[in-house]
């Protein structure tokens, strides 16, 4: 969130920051190719999307189809506003602090006549129930814009999106469709074998980066978690079966088999919330992962029992149980010691 009082800002203002920003990205990392908005900020990175050349996509959330449509819910402030220049306004349950400059930038900005000379892929998000700013503006943003254009319902949802799951909803979708219209260049270098795991103050939703791929872990709700990932034991499960497939599939194509399909279980036994809570506590039991094989294909007796004993031989398998494995700790003083 940037600094400052928002009363004392005006749309324009907020449009020169994201360019700012972008102009930052743009000589420290790399150029921004999307932007997304929700309410007024959707408006206002349809204009900023038309001044920087390195966005491709842009994507709105319960956006007006003009700036000035927030203006009606000053109607019953604007005489204070216009009398000391700056009062507080109740918008959607937040307060705000709306300026006369923000009042008369947010007039002389017009979206309709910035959408057809676009050009960049669209993608607007809106709710049929949104109280705030009605359906209707997402029906003019979208016939105002030129293709590439999509539109996805969020159907139930408030316009703060409050509710997690829409949220987490509306995050999966802009996902999935930008994939289709970024074009990211990958450096030339050799696969890595590093994991960098990244935990915030919230919860227990952790990133995870894996060489070129990005995914969460989390843990249930009922512990405290968003359950917006798999738990760190179904991760380790994930890591054997994984492992446990691909071997069988390389030593049947090896063999020249005719392995069609494997499907691998897995449930380790001990619980990793209350191990986790008590991190000091000494072993007490012995650590069981049950694995159980379905082995497809037209394979003799002789070839499966074969495929059972390679399956305990998988370099996973072999980690867990025939090495001496230590786990080597450094504490680091700053994130840039990681980069």
């Amino acid at each position: 969130m940037s600094e400052g009082d928002f009363g004392d800002t005006g749309f324009t203002s907020n449009i020169s920051d994201l360019e700012a920003a972008a102009d930052f990205l743009n000589q420290n990392y790399s150029a921004p190719q999307l932007l997304i908005g929700h309410s007024l900020g959707g408006t206002a990175v349809l204009h900023a999307a038309a001044k920087l050349a390195s966005v491709e996509a842009v994507c709105t959330i319960g956006a007006p189809a003009e700036a000035e449509h927030v203006l009606g819910h000053l109607a019953d402030s604007r005489e204070d506003i216009e009398k000391n220049e700056v009062s507080e306004v109740n918008i959607g349950g937040r307060p705000f602090n709306i300026g006369i400059q923000f009042i008369h930038d947010v007039e002389s900005q017009k979206t309709s006549e910035l959408l057809p000379k676009l050009r960049k892929a669209l993608l607007i998000m809106h709710s049929p129930q949104d109280e705030i700013v009605n359906i209707d503006n997402a029906a003019e943003i979208y016939l105002g814009a030129h293709h590439p254009k999509s539109f996805i319902t969020l159907d139930g949802a408030n316009h703060l999106l409050t509710d997690k799951e829409d949220a987490a909803y509306a995050a999966k979708m802009i996902g999935a469709w930008v994939s289709r219209y970024l074009h990211i260049e990958q450096e030339n270098k050799e696969p890595s074998e590093d994991v960098t795991v990244q935990l915030g103050s919230d919860g227990f939703t952790t990133e995870i980066l894996a060489g070129d791929h990005v995914f969460l872990a989390d843990e249930p709700e009922d512990v405290g978690g968003n359950n917006m990932g798999p738990t760190p034991y179904q991760l380790l499960n994930a890591s054997l079966g994984t492992c446990t497939a691909m071997t069988l599939k390389m030593y049947a194509d090896r063999k020249k088999w005719p392995l069609k399909k494997v499907t691998v279980t897995l449930r380790h036994s001990k619980m990793h919330v209350e191990d986790s809570a008590n991190p000091e506590r000494k072993k007490s039991k012995v650590e069981i992962f049950k694995r159980r094989l379905l082995i497809e294909g037209d394979l003799d007796k002789e070839q499966r029992k074969r495929l059972l004993e390679i399956a305990n031989k998988c370099p996973v398998h072999r980690t867990l149980t025939e090495s001496d494995m230590r786990v080597e700790t450094e504490l680091m003083e700053d994130l840039n010691d990681f980069l």
